[in-house]
Parts: C-alpha cells; structure tokens; sequence
C-alpha cells in the first residue's frame, strides 16, 4: 500500500515537473524568443505590415479595403466612391465569397467551376460595371481590356493589390474625378508597381492602399 502511493506520489512529483517544464519554455521563453527575433529583424511585418498616412495607421499593406461612398437612405447597396482606385471585388461578385466586405473574420472563395452558369453571369456584370465606371468623355474602356482581377475575388477574399493594367485602367477616371493630368496618374500608378519577389514571385502588382494614399497626396498639392 505504501509503496503504491509512493510511487503514485513520484509519477505525480514528475508530471508536475515537467508541466512546469514544458510551460516556461514553450509558453514563455520561445513566444519571447520568436516575438524578439521578429521584432529585430522583421518589426514591420512583426506588427501587421501597418501603413500610415497624415500620422495615422490607415491600413495594412496585407489587406485589402473598400473605398465607398457613405450610406445614404434610399441606396441599396453601397457604392464605390469612383475618385479612388478600387480593388478587387470586395463581396467576390455576389455571394462568390464567404468573404464580404473585406470581413477579417471570414476569408475564403467558392468552389463554383468555371462553367457555372451563375458565376459566368457575375463575371459579365462586373465586366459592364467596370467599363461603365471607368469609361469618361474621351476615353472609353474596351471591354477586351478589362484584366481578370477587375472582375473576379482572389481566393481569400482579402487582396490588398491589383495588376497595372487594372490600375492603369483606371487612371483616366480617377483622374478625372481629382481633376488631375491622366498622364501624372499614370506615372503614380508605375512609380507604385511592384516587382516580382526575388524576380521571379509572383506577379508585377499595385497595392491599392499604398497607390490611393499617393493620390491624396497628389491631389492636395493641386
């Protein structure tokens, strides 16, 4: 009897140990490493890749955002305010996404085929709505030129970038809405082209954040 609940009593001593063990080291002296390597070599990223503009974080450069104009009574849905570049579809063309509204709670795509009758039609809907957004007196968009992440979500539902060519796309309304040179817009949109990672990663993109803040900019110093 005794020997049983000594030994009861050592197996119990030894997990304890070891609980205490395994809590300083995994709970509390590697999340302190890890946090201090990333803060010292990685702080940006470490802190959520924030963007600031006039002394305030307006974003991260990781995710995406809406530029819509204010709720009104009478209006539907909410609508794009057509003075900013606009990313990607926010609501991933109908109920395309699990994602709406750049939700931080929810990220993801569906499963539709390519051939699914009701995707091909939010395609088509969001081609004509951007031909018809950036089409503006002088310059109309063909619809052949519209890039596919004019019109479709990306698969998490939260890409903060768009190609150039949608970007470009876009100049002559935004700049015409500021009241700006398209041409200057068009260099803003080069100067905020991003290269491939390494080269060879990925693909030329614009973040919009970054490309929007620039605008403001631009537009106050006319």
């Amino acid at each position: 009897m005794n020997t049983s609940l000594t030994n009861t009593a050592r197996l119990l001593g030894a997990a304890l140990r070891a609980l205490l063990v395994l809590t300083v080291v995994t709970g509390i002296a590697y999340p302190l490493l890890i946090t201090g390597i990333a803060q010292g070599l990685f702080p940006g990223k470490a802190n959520g890749s924030e963007i600031t503009a006039d002394g305030k974080v307006a974003g991260s450069s990781l995710i995406g955002q809406t530029y819509e104009l204010p709720s009104q009574k009478g209006r539907p849905a909410p609508e794009p305010d057509l003075k900013w570049f606009q990313g990607r579809p926010a609501r991933g063309l109908g109920t395309n996404s699990v994602n709406t509204q750049y939700d931080l709670l929810l990220s993801g795509a569906t499963n539709r085929s390519a051939d699914d009758a009701e995707l091909v039609q939010w395609v088509k809907d969001a081609k004509a709505a951007v031909v018809k957004d950036n089409s503006v007196p002088g310059y109309r968009v063909d619809p052949s030129d519209v890039p596919a992440d004019a019109v479709t979500s990306s698969a998490s539902g939260l890409d903060p970038d768009i190609s150039p060519e949608y970007a470009h796309l876009q100049a002559h309304r935004v700049a015409e809405r500021n009241g700006l040179p398209v041409e200057e817009v068009r260099k803003l949109v080069t100067e905020h082209t991003q290269t491939r990672t390494l080269g060879f990663i990925g693909e030329l993109r614009v973040n919009v954040l970054r490309l929007n803040i620039a605008l403001k900019e631009l537009a106050a110093e006319r």
